[in-house]
């Protein structure tokens, strides 16, 4: 595929919004300084704001200055790009805001002499994406599938049933090829790297399954709350929020097939597999598979944090979980029986995203009992962020002249061996939907399946409160339940090791 994207234009629904504020406008600056941008291309900024054309760029260019790799963005380095902003203020569910909005694709294209390809990036409350879909639809600006295309955020829906209905609504007006529903975790770069680390090299695929490999954890640890998005939150909580789309997506890269080809739909469909394999959780069984928290009072890095029904937009007597935790099988030759654990909570003790690559013990120790101490099961730790990289942990001899077995690790981290940037994740996702490149977004199949794979806990939840809530204090590493929920397999969570050379290292 061409790495190079056509001339485009960019239309940014909610352009005066936190999301474009804090992602969008520091991703397209990194990614016009870093020349990846096509030479012809536009956005349109498009919200419901009354806002003059200098309060945009301003609001674009404070975006960049706050949060991209570079800031304070220099006044020469900003006018090309100030060049090639536009605003329109509108209702979106007024006719005559996509008649302007159609003229303004048409100015530019003609400006340019030339037909551009149209990304529609909905930054916008879902609610509201009924009202634009269908406005697009009346104004025929997705028929050219080649060229236009429509850029979703998460939440793909609450549940299954309003899941089929949002595809259902996209399909209306767009093709399936055309959309592209954006998780940013899929475009981090140890994410995609866990690719190449599977299929890239014949050392681990061979025993990349149940002959060797014991369990799987998945856990994603936030230090901060609910911030800004209390109200959201309540309506969400942590099953919704992250174990749908975030770690599902990690659990099919660790356990999919290899693909025949790097091909979008190839790659997509083996992650299909894997969530249509999963072993569906008996309804009256919830409680052996699923466990729920919320973070009280606590203290994060030393400093006092309020409790969640304390944050601003949180009912005081809320039931929403914060912390969630999964046991999940997938039914397959390759992984029958292996239990894969998915845990994410907000007020944690320590922000990472790791996965746990448990392998059995070797079948007979021959050392004698006194070498064996310090013994354990060799295991492999991905490290997705903060620090990127891959450590892995196997037995050794200790110096000396006594037999001594002693844990050592391996590990490397793509700062330390890459000294190339590694770009935001929302760079990587805007180029390849300039360029046409699905791999890494979300197929309406696969979004679907794993609500339909977490839909009894869901259900389960919804019809019985939660006891105890807030059973786990802002600080620590989540509920008591989440440690017995590992436990009663005679398992317990690994330690998010720190990767030598890196700053958690020291």
């Amino acid at each position: 595929m061409n790495n190079t994207p056509e001339p485009t234009i960019m239309i940014i629904f909610g352009s005066m919004g936190d999301l474009t504020w804090r992602k969008l406008a520091p991703a397209l600056y990194n990614l016009f300084f870093d020349h990846k941008l096509p030479e012809r291309f536009a956005v349109i900024g498009l919200d419901r704001v009354s806002q003059s054309q200098a309060d945009f760029v301003r609001r674009m260019k404070d975006g960049a200055n706050t949060f991209c790799r570079l800031g304070n963005v220099a006044d020469e380095d900003w006018k090309p790009v100030e060049a090639n902003l536009h605003y329109l203020s509108g209702d979106f569910g007024d006719p005559a805001t996509y008649t302007a909005l159609s003229q303004q694709i048409a100015a530019v294209e003609k400006a340019w002499a030339s037909q551009a390809n149209t990304i529609f990036y909905l930054a916008t409350p879902p609610a509201i994406m009924e009202t634009i879909v269908n406005g697009l639809g009346v104004a025929k600006l997705a028929h050219d599938r080649r060229r236009a295309r429509i850029v979703v955020e998460k939440p793909f829906g609450h549940d299954l049933p309003s899941a089929i209905a949002l595809n259902k609504l996209l399909s209306t007006v767009f093709h399936e090829s055309q959309i592209y529903r954006i998780d940013h975790y899929l475009g981090k770069e140890t994410v995609q790297n866990i690719l190449a680390f599977r299929f890239a090299n014949a050392l681990f695929e061979p025993i990349w399954d149940r002959r060797y490999i014991d369990h799987v954890e998945i856990t994603v640890a936030e230090t901060v709350g609910v911030e800004h998005r209390g109200a959201y939150y309540e309506h969400a909580g942590a099953l919704r929020d992250m174990i749908q789309n975030h770690l599902m997506q990690l659990l099919c890269l660790i356990a999919m097939e290899p693909m025949v080809s790097f091909d979008a739909d190839d790659i997509r469909n083996k992650k299909l597999d894997v969530l249509r394999a999963i072993r569906p959780i008996p309804a009256d069984q919830v409680d052996r598979f699923a466990v729920r928290g919320q973070y009280g009072a606590g203290q994060i890095e030393g400093a006092p944090v309020p409790a969640y029904c304390s944050e601003p937009g949180v009912a005081p007597d809320s039931s929403t979980e914060t912390y969630a935790a999964l046991k999940l099988y997938v039914d397959n030759w390759r992984w029958q029986d292996v239990p894969f654990y998915l845990r994410t909570g907000k007020r944690m003790s320590l922000a990472c995203s790791t996965v746990a690559i448990q392998f059995r013990p070797v079948p007979h120790q021959s050392f004698p009992t006194s070498s064996q101490a310090a013994w354990n099961p060799n295991y492999l730790l991905i490290h997705i962020q903060p620090e990127q990289g891959i450590l892995l942990r196997f037995q050794a001899k200790q110096p000396g002249s006594s037999f001594q077995l002693s844990p050592v690790d391996m590990s490397f981290t793509y700062s330390g061996t890459f000294k190339a940037r590694s770009p935001d994740a929302y760079e990587t996702l805007l180029i390849d939907a300039m360029i046409g490149d699905a791999m890494l977004f979300m197929r309406s199949d696969q979004v679907e399946q794993s609500w339909s794979d977490i839909s009894p806990v869901l259900n389960a939840w919804s019809k019985t409160a939660p006891s105890g809530f807030p059973n786990y204090a802002a600080g620590s590493m989540g509920p008591q339940s989440a440690d017995d929920l590992i436990a009663q397999d005679g398992r317990s969570w690994l330690p998010p090791e720190p990767l030598a050379g890196s700053s958690a290292a020291h």
